[in-house]
Formats: C-alpha cells, structure tokens, sequence
C-alpha cells in the first residue's frame, strides 16, 4: 500500500496526476486533514498536534489490515509522514517527503494565521493561496488545478483548518530525523516560498541516507505545477523495478 498525505488546505485533488500510474504498481490510498474534502471536521480540534493526525492515518491502515506500507506527503502532510516513519518505524516501509518541513518556520506565524481565520474565516487565507503554492507563472497560467484546489480550500472547515495551524506551531521534527530508518527522498521546489529548499536540505542532512531531489521553476505544491517530475521521482524511489506490465497492483 502507497499512503498519499495533503498538503495544508488541500484536498486528496491534490495527487491526481500521480494516482493514475501510482494505482498501476501499488494499492494506493489518499487521506484528507480533518474538516477538508470528505474528512469530518471533529476529527481534530484546537491544539491539536502532528502526532494526533498521524495516529488518524495509522487508523486508516489499522481498518484495511495493512501493518506496513510506503508514505509520501506534502507539507503538513509530509510532516506527518517523517513523524510515523520516527516513532512507528516498523510501520513505513519507505518514504517520501515532498515541499515539507522539519519545523515550519516561527510558531507565532502559524498561531497569527489561526487566530485570522478563527475570526474571519478561510478566505483571508484562500484569496493569496495560490502565491504561497505555485510560482506567478504556473498561478496566472490557466491550468484548472489552481482553480479546483482554491475553490477546495474555500469548502474547508474554518476550525478543523486553524487546528492544523495549531498543530504546525507545535511542529519541530529536527531532534527526531535520526530516528528516521526508512529508505527517504526529499523533493524540493527551487521556487517553493512556504517550505524554501534550504528545509529540504535539512531533511536530507538529517535523515541517514536520504535522498534529495530539487525541481526548477516549482513551487510549493510540487506534484501539481510539476506532474510528471514528482511521479518519476516516486516510482525510482518506490519502485525501481517493479513499473512494468508484470508487476501492478490489481484491485481485489
């Protein structure tokens, strides 16, 4: 099983590019923050932490009998993938971590932006989303994948969105990526203004063995400005030798 995580504000829209090749190799399963797309917005409340939504994702595979399983995520997504694989190593058998972070940058950011939203709502954050995920270019170009994850952000649940904001205050993975035994690739975006390239680097630095991989002319929400480059870099990471005609996952 392939586990794909979100992005803060994102919805599971934000790896279907991937899936359609990803499904043809693994069982591939998406899962949504609390209060985002299909997921329950009670799911997480204020002061919630990284651990508690990865504890949700070790839930999901807990009810599909899968004990180990492969990780990737973006951003928060990405964060909660790095805390599995340090403190439930027998459980991720390989990860990746894309556009994420050891620790988001000054706590007092991310408990400004929750106290903005808890008081007005999504949109202060949704009307300047796509600057913070996509280059200028890649933003003003047209693709429907900027309007699609926009109007996505703009259906997220107020609270369940500032809880995670919460949780990436309380975020600081940098004394845990020693833990991390699982085969890791970091993917950078060169243009990524939300997680700069300079995190990645820091991921790479501190995980055993990790691989890095940085992507020109890219923004933050990678797998989607730059689609076929994230899903090379999945399959040579995940599995090098086994996309081929006689090796792919068949439904049931």
């Amino acid at each position: 099983m392939l586990v794909l995580g979100p992005s803060l504000g994102t919805t599971t829209a934000v790896w279907d590019a991937q899936v359609p090749a990803l499904a043809q190799v693994f069982r591939v399963v998406r899962w949504d923050l609390p209060g985002h797309g299909r997921s329950r917005a009670g799911l997480f409340g204020a002061g919630g932490t990284v651990a508690q939504l990865a504890r949700l994702v070790l839930d999901v595979a807990d009810a599909l009998g899968v004990a180990r399983f492969r990780y990737a995520g973006i951003s928060l997504g990405g964060a909660v993938g790095t805390w599995l694989a340090a403190h439930h190593p027998g459980r991720v058998d390989a990860l990746a971590l894309i556009c994420t972070s050891a620790r988001f940058g000054p706590p007092a950011r991310w408990r400004e932006r929750a106290a903005l939203v808890r008081a007005e709502g999504i949109e202060p954050v949704a009307g300047t989303a796509a600057e913070r995920w996509f280059t200028a270019r890649f933003a003003a170009g047209g693709d429907p994948a900027v309007r699609t994850l926009t109007a996505a952000l703009r259906a997220a649940d107020p609270a369940a969105y500032a809880a995670c904001c919460d949780a990436l205050a309380a975020l600081d993975l940098r004394a845990d990526l020693a833990r991390v035994a699982a085969p890791t690739l970091v993917v950078a975006g060169r243009d990524d203004v939300a997680t700069p390239p300079a995190h990645a680097r820091a991921l790479a630095d501190g995980i055993a063995d990790a691989a890095l991989v940085e992507l020109p002319r890219t923004g933050h929400l990678a797998p989607v400005e730059r689609p076929a480059a994230v899903l090379a870099a999945l399959l040579a990471h995940f599995a090098p030798a086994a996309y081929g005609p006689g090796n792919r996952y068949s439904p049931g």
